[in-house]
């Protein structure tokens, strides 16, 4: 087996337990951001060597390079030139996972296998999450809630960024008069964890209708119900708007068996939406113009269209849409636009918003092609479909965890047609 190969499907196991580096005070960094760059430069000293660097000839390819391009020009117009370095850094070191995972998963054998780390992992993750939000009911919300935050925060999201996240804590939820501690695993809050686990259920899904293994039915079922306990009202939209696409869009792609799991998975996520209970009341309570966090979100909405007014081209330069809002904001303040097209828009133009858009579109279009030879094409394109309707109310775009995953998928979508297996 190829090592590049081996390394990426070590990333993929690797990637929902990254721990954060200390490399100086007052500084917090992914490890999964070094890896990532390391296995480039990997990939590319090979390529150097062999005289032959592979790069995925694609549209994805092209608008992907086009988003980070706009991005970099949009440093000359930021207010605030450090904050939008630190985001270039940020992307420019994520970014590069997708030219090597294109270039090294080339064939069916190699998506699945990939695929099925992934899946892995992410039920691994998903149990931890689930354990989490049990333990509340005998540890009590207080003393899980201080050992989360004492022991387990500081590991894997670090001194400084685990205390930006206690100062604005999203952990905790009242549903109907009781308040709950979300499931949110490793992640640093619930609505990441849910985008992450989001992307991964249709992928269980696809690998138990393509091998009949009941790992991937458990898989999916973990997963789908660490999503669920998240409370994450995007989270649920996400995965309606996949299940949708599927129904209306997908529909020719899916044989007589297929549709009936596809109803009555249908019927089984439209009760666990309306039967009276806390996920129903968090479901519904999205509707509700007057709760607080829509209040805040559609206040940010203008906000972030206003700034696309002003600055419709170039953005008010990466990074730097906070200061828009609050000129005295801090960098770990979290103030962002909750929907990730008006996020790009705002900080570097609408043709950037564009681009990423390019990105989703071409990758699902290319999915679609060759779902009817694997129905796996079919799970990764759910897959971006659950991110990017979940992307029209949270950014998830600056989690090294979920854009890495996302960024992993879309290379995945470069795999040729009925290209002969090698691995």
């Amino acid at each position: 087996m190829d090592m590049l190969f081996s390394l990426v499907l070590l990333l993929a196991a690797y990637l929902p337990f990254q721990v954060a580096l200390n490399p100086a005070p007052g500084v917090d960094l992914a490890s999964i951001r070094v890896l990532i760059l390391g296995v480039f430069l990997l990939w590319l000293a090979k390529g150097l060597r062999d005289r032959k660097i592979k790069l995925a000839h694609s549209f994805q390819t092209g608008f992907l390079v086009l988003f980070l391009f706009l991005n970099f020009f949009s440093l000359f117009f930021a207010r605030n030139v450090d904050w939008s370095l630190r985001k270039l850094a940020f992307l420019f070191s994520i970014f590069p996972i997708y030219f090597v995972v294109a270039s090294v998963v080339t064939n069916k054998s190699a998506f699945k296998k990939v695929a099925a780390w992934l899946v892995v992992s992410g039920m691994a993750v998903a149990m931890l999450g689930i354990l989490q939000f049990s333990a509340q009911f005998w540890l009590g919300i207080d003393r899980l809630y201080l050992l989360w935050a004492k022991y387990v925060a500081v590991i894997f999201l670090g001194e400084t960024f685990s205390q930006a996240v206690f100062a604005h804590p999203s952990w905790l939820v009242n549903v109907s008069g009781h308040t709950y501690f979300r499931a949110i695993a490793i992640f640093p809050d619930p609505h990441m964890f849910a985008l992450f686990l989001g992307l991964l259920l249709p992928l269980a899904l696809a690998l138990f209708f393509e091998q009949k293994k009941k790992l991937w039915l458990v898989c999916a079922g973990t997963i789908f119900l660490a999503d669920l306990l998240t409370f994450s009202r995007g989270g649920y939209l996400g995965l309606l708007g996949g299940t949708l696409a599927l129904g209306l869009v997908f529909q020719r792609h899916l044989v007589r068996k297929y549709k009936i799991a596809f109803l009555l998975g249908m019927l089984f996520l439209a009760l666990a939406m309306i039967i009276p209970g806390p996920i129903s009341s968090r479901f519904f309570s999205s509707f509700d113009a007057t709760e607080g966090s829509n209040v805040g979100r559609l206040f940010m909405w203008q906000k972030a269209a206003e700034t696309i007014l002003e600055h419709p081209t170039h953005g008010v330069g990466i990074g730097n849409f906070p200061l828009t809002v609050s000129p005295l904001a801090t960098y770990r303040e979290p103030i962002y636009a909750h929907n990730t097209y008006l996020d790009v828009a705002a900080e570097a133009g609408l043709l950037t918003a564009i681009a990423w858009s390019g990105v989703l579109f071409f990758a699902v279009r290319s999915f679609m092609k060759k779902a009817p030879e694997d129905k796996l094409y079919l799970g990764a394109a759910m897959s971006l479909i659950i991110f990017a309707v979940h992307s029209v109310v949270e950014t998830g775009l600056y989690s090294p965890v979920v854009l890495t995953l996302v960024l992993m998928i879309i290379a995945f979508s470069n795999i040729p047609e009925n290209y002969a297996p090698i691995l």
